[in-house]
């Protein structure tokens, strides 16, 4: 069923991005007067279609991408037959360059407009819930990796970048871990001290799912929600009890829980527990991987920035631009050789993942408004075959004054083509590779 889950809303994001990308194309291509042949979501086999005037639309059972095939162009369809007779006026290449440009582009803007009203909804009905940095009393405990950085446990950051900051997540912030010359300052018993951010952070967070946050906040909690059938169930705990003692280690912050549990996996172990001010007596069964099976409800002051609908405008603008900076910066350090490509690239499975087994409204159009900005991103890049190589193509055009034949663009189309199934390839041994290791 969790299988499902992702697979679903990774089928329904991509569904609709790639139906409003290749809208896109053709409107722009009908509002100049060429010929739209067909309009397809996925790829073949044919799983539904219909012909409405000139266009057939189609769905098809590979949902992974789509195309618009527009008369006169040469495209991933590699049609070139009719490219030998005179031009048609509704063709595509009897267009001026400009017309063709914005048509190219008309993928593009869509996602990248799609994009920011996601955000800009997301901004004004949910508002922006954040851990104040001040929230933060009893400093941070780094795991391995925040040790390697230089993290010791008790540290309170109180800077990024030499400059405070409100929100505590913002030490997670991509732009932070992928800046330049980054650090933190943390104050450790009473003096100041700067942390570095080393150039291969992403590539060792990639390599250790479990340490994405190399420290965790010091945090005093309570049960939460417990889940029925294990260890926390059984031995009676409740929502709402603080476990004060595991064996006879006190456990008043959350990590000393974590550490007692997994010094204690695999036994039955004594935990002392206060319920409304009294103090009980219980036994856990802790399983084999240290975990008793609650969820902990932090006792932190959370609070949600609101934005009315004018600022949700700026604010989600904001945030959508931020994802292709984020990712401008990440090809940057891959071609520095700071990042590993295989390690920063997922494709659909690792999508699957982002999207996660569990359903929500807010998670899911959060991860398709970011998708929309990654694949306009993307579709810029200037590869034959995608978007960005007919744009580049035909900036040459503009500004030289003379169209590359159709010869050449056939086979700039056919290396592109190589290119994207070669990179798909990747992505996709790279997700199994990830998976199974």
């Amino acid at each position: 069923m969790d299988i499902l889950v992702m697979v679903g809303q990774l089928i329904l994001g991509l569904t609709i991005l790639v139906g409003l990308h290749e809208l896109g194309h053709m409107l722009t291509a009908k509002w100049f007067g060429m010929r739209v042949e067909k309009y397809a979501i996925g790829f073949p086999p044919k799983v539904l279609s219909k012909q409405i005037g000139e266009t057939e639309y189609m769905i098809g059972a590979i949902p992974l991408g789509g195309f618009v095939k527009i008369t006169g162009m040469i495209d991933e369809s590699l049609d070139t037959a009719a490219m030998s007779a005179e031009p048609q006026p509704y063709e595509f290449r009897a267009k001026p360059a400009w017309q063709r440009l914005i048509v190219m582009m008309g993928g593009i803007i869509v996602n990248v407009i799609t994009g920011i009203v996601i955000f800009i909804l997301l901004a004004h009905q949910y508002g922006e819930p954040y851990l104040p940095a001040n929230e933060v009393k009893y400093g941070v405990v780094p795991n391995e990796l925040g040790q390697q950085m230089g993290f010791r446990t008790g540290d309170k950051i109180v800077k990024i970048n030499g400059q405070p900051f409100e929100n505590f997540d913002d030490i997670y912030d991509p732009n932070v871990l992928l800046g330049k010359d980054a650090y933190y300052t943390v104050n450790r018993n009473g003096q100041e001290v700067n942390i570095p951010i080393p150039a291969d952070l992403m590539d060792k967070m990639a390599d250790n799912k479990d340490q994405l946050r190399f420290v965790e906040i010091i945090l005093p909690f309570e049960v939460g929600k417990v889940l029925p059938g294990k260890p926390a169930a059984k031995a009676g705990l409740e929502p709402g009890d603080k476990i004060v003692k595991v064996g006879n280690t006190e456990t008043p912050y959350f990590h000393n829980l974590q550490q007692a549990l997994l010094a204690n996996k695999g036994k039955a172990t004594p935990l002392t527990v206060d319920r409304n001010g009294q103090l009980l007596n219980l036994t856990a069964e802790i399983d084999e991987e240290g975990k008793l099976g609650f969820e902990r409800k932090p006792l932190l002051h959370y609070s949600i920035k609101d934005y009315t609908l004018a600022e949700a405008i700026p604010a989600g603008t904001e945030k959508a631009f931020s994802i292709i900076t984020t990712n401008i910066k990440g090809f940057a350090k891959i071609f520095r050789g700071e990042a590993s490509a295989s390690k920063s690239l997922s494709g659909p499975i690792g999508i699957a993942q982002v999207f996660g087994d569990t359903f929500s409204w807010h998670n899911f159009w959060f991860i398709t408004g970011m998708l929309s900005m990654v694949l306009a991103f993307m579709n810029f890049l200037p590869i034959p075959a995608l978007d960005g190589g007919h744009v580049m193509f035909l900036t040459y055009e503009m500004v030289s004054g003379q169209k590359p034949s159709d010869k050449f663009l056939e086979n700039a189309q056919k290396v592109g083509m190589v290119l994207l199934l070669g990179l798909m390839a990747f992505a996709i041994f790279n997700d199994v590779f990830k998976l199974i290791f």
